[in-house]
């Protein structure tokens, strides 16, 4: 595995772990001061940049004992990647798939951007 793979794949499970568990540490190292999340959920559009979506794993963490993730797909094309990850059982009852933009800034690999879609469930 190449060091920027490896790298990514760390990032990828910082969020996994820190939206599951609720840790604001891992989701501040994983994601850039101006990352942004957005997707849409039962008719409610979400926009959210990332003070607002810590804090809104911190307050509600997806994991109450059902939570899945896997990282599904890795691309990397020089400092720029993409990467996909499928959830299931996020608050219980809900499957997402994540799109995620990652890219190096001040010389890190960082999550720039969250594009998720509502894939089963209800909350």
């Amino acid at each position: 595995m190449s060091k920027d793979l490896i790298e990514i794949t760390r990032l990828l499970n910082l969020y996994i772990d820190g939206a599951g568990k609720g840790n604001a540490d891992k989701l501040n190292e994983a994601f850039h001061s101006s990352a942004r999340w957005f997707g849409t959920m039962a008719g409610t559009d979400y926009d959210l940049d990332k003070t607002a979506f810590v804090g809104l794993m911190v307050g509600s963490p997806g994991d109450d004992g059902k939570f899945v993730a896997k990282i599904s797909d890795i691309q990397i094309d020089g400092t720029a990647a993409s990467a996909t990850i499928k959830e299931e059982g996020f608050w219980g009852t809900l499957s997402f798939t994540d799109y995620f933009q990652l890219c190096v800034l001040d010389g890190r690999w960082q999550i720039t951007n969250k594009t998720f879609a509502h894939t089963g469930g209800s909350h």
